[in-house]
């Protein structure tokens, strides 16, 4: 396997792989990973479909990627993924699967059409005292030592940040700001995560920096996930005689890993109850998304709280038995261990039933949220809150069967073991309308309506996921294993808890990175993986990162000591007429 840059080979067909007629797959999950790789088989690999085996614990695919309708309970969204333009490998996949609305058009097609009239930002992104716009949104406020702090990190070697976390390399100069209040909500961070991932962020999405603010850097997809990107993908794999197993739970896989080569030889399976064992030769090629973020989830209702989870579920216990066979497997228990109890458990899907809610929500987004267009863009998050609370309203209706006078709302906190400012309990202990209640007082809603609207205006689900953060738990080279381990001939692991270089976990894009890049190195496909969008290494992206990180100040608006300005000013002299003066002219520096 190589990366590839460029548009020479992107739309290239790769031969068939030789020997491909005489091999099979196996996979471990139906979630995006899974269903890529399966794709990935088919289309490059050329493998016929009916050799394919997808093997799933639940009875429906898609795996964290999920938007659900159930009747007499409502409508359920654990999450949501926040998508751009350089997530090379997800657009290359889903080019080729069609789109289930559109005649002749592909996913990609349907969601490049649909942000192209209907392109994304935010006009309120954070806010306080009960429904009032911070006079800051919009700024970062960094000082001059945070942003050092920032270009420090940035400078820093990957292998020198071993377990190393947020809080170890950022002052509070740094935790104080906007930047920060936008980030650590946006992509879900805290302060005892991974420096090391805070890093590959900063580096992977530096071309977005401007953006940040507004989500201008942001597309989403026309429904919820499941229905936008499982379903198509779904219907792909079917029409190519793929084989779906649901219901069945794999315990382990038997890896002979003796004379420096790694052989997967058996899978141990679950099956209505009766335990079985799938025999594998180094034909059958087997592909693990180990670890889950959704493993265990539990769900609620308006008038009960979702339930606290007590086991570690299948995915993590098949990981387990993997490590404990070679070291070369990963460590999971870095990842699902020792989550501090303040993290982010809780998220909750708000349904309104009538037209009291709505208002509330159109005066902070300033946009009609019946339209069918953007409403708020993105999250927008509540920064004098103790829950840390954001919610979200994508384009409505996001569920194909939604009423039309209904809007579904996502919300989340990312504090969860101290008392709301409303609701005087933590997050974990309440119910939907409690959690309701919370939101309602904090987008303005007169207290003395909260809890009648609360319980007869909305019906709020919560869902607890014990896991959805260890994605970015402190971790060191090799906790995570690579996505081929080395000399393995059938085996690869594939997911956000795989190991590849320079790209970030939490993004679709990671899941079908290394989907694809576990299927050229199994089959040898002759066709290059599209590299990570290279952004950190454009001095153009970075002079413009630098513009915005600074607050839009130019060079010689900064406040500086005497000496350090005259120094600037012999140096603008001397760059005066050149291409250094044209780059920094383009990027507003100067």
């Amino acid at each position: 396997m190589y990366y590839s840059n460029g548009n020479y080979e992107a739309f290239a067909r790769p031969r068939k792989p030789e020997g491909v007629d005489q091999k099979s797959a196996y996979l471990v999950g139906s979630g995006l990973a899974s269903l890529a790789a399966a794709c990935f088989l088919v289309r490059d690999g050329q493998m016929k479909g009916e050799n394919i085996h997808i093997l799933e614990e639940l009875s429906l695919p898609g795996g964290s990627l999920d938007g659900i309708h159930k009747p007499n309970e409502g409508f359920i969204l654990r999450g949501g993924r926040e998508m751009e333009d350089h997530f090379e490998c997800l657009w290359d996949l889903f080019r080729s699967i069609p789109s289930l609305e559109t005649e002749n058009a592909s996913v990609l097609d349907e969601f490049y059409w649909l942000n192209k009239d209907d392109p994304n930002f935010s006009r309120c992104r954070i806010i306080h005292k009960q429904g009032e716009r911070v006079p800051t949104d919009g700024k970062f406020t960094l000082t001059d030592k945070a942003n050092k702090e920032i270009i420090k990190l940035c400078l820093m070697q990957e292998d020198d940040l071993d377990d190393v976390t947020i809080q170890d390399v950022f002052s509070e100069d740094f935790l104080n700001s906007n930047f920060w209040m936008y980030w650590k909500t946006m992509f879900a961070f805290e302060p005892w995560h991974s420096a090391m991932e805070m890093r590959r962020y900063l580096l992977r999405f530096v071309h977005h920096i401007g953006g940040l603010a507004d989500f201008s850097a942001l597309k989403f997809t026309k429904y919820n996930q499941y229905e936008s990107l499982v379903m198509p993908m779904v219907k792909y794999l079917e029409n190519h005689n793929v084989k779906f197993e649901y219901e069945v739970q794999v315990n382990n896989i038997v890896v002979d890993a003796s004379n420096d080569k790694k052989v997967a030889k058996a899978i141990e399976i679950i099956r209505s109850g009766n335990k079985e064992v799938i025999q594998l030769t180094e034909n059958d090629l087997i592909f693990v998304t180990n670890g889950s973020i959704t493993e265990s989830s539990t769900k609620g209702d308006n008038h009960t709280p979702a339930p606290i989870p007590e086991d570690i579920g299948g995915a993590w216990k098949l990981w387990r038995n993997l490590a404990a066979q070679d070291q070369s497997f990963g460590k999971p228990e870095k990842f699902y261990e020792n989550i501090p109890k303040k993290s982010w458990f809780i998220s909750a899907t708000t349904t309104t039933l009538d037209d009291k809610i709505p208002p509330y929500i159109e005066r902070l987004c300033k946009r009609d949220p019946f339209s069918g267009k953007t409403v708020t863009g993105g999250i927008i998050t509540v920064t004098d809150s103790n829950w840390q609370l954001s919610f979200t309203l994508n384009r409505q209706p996001q569920f194909k069967t939604q009423p039309k006078d209904q809007l579904v709302v996502w919300i989340y906190a990312l504090y969860s073991d101290v008392p709301g400012d409303f609701i005087k309990k933590p997050i974990v202990e309440c119910t939907g309308s409690e959690i309701a209640q919370e939101w309602l007082y904090h987008i303005g809603v007169p207290v003395e309506q909260i809890e009648e609207l609360a319980n007869h205006s909305a019906n709020t689900i919560p869902t607890n996921m014990p896991f959805i953060t260890s994605y970015f738990m402190p971790r060191s080279k090799g906790d995570r294993p690579l996505v081929v381990p080395k000399g393995s001939k059938n085996l690869a692991f594939i997911g956000n808890f795989a190991e590849t270089e320079r790209d970030t976990v939490f993004t679709t894009e990671y899941s079908v990175r290394t989907a694809m890049e576990a299927v050229y190195q199994l089959l040898h496909v002759d066709r290059g993986v599209p590299e990570v969008f290279a952004s950190s290494y454009d001095i153009r992206v970075l002079l413009d990162a630098m513009y915005y990180l600074s607050d839009r100040q130019k060079l010689t608006d900064k406040k500086l000591p005497l000496h350090k300005k005259i120094v600037g000013k012999k140096a603008l002299d001397k760059i005066e007429g050149t291409f250094i003066e044209e780059l920094l002219k383009q990027s507003n520096l100067i």
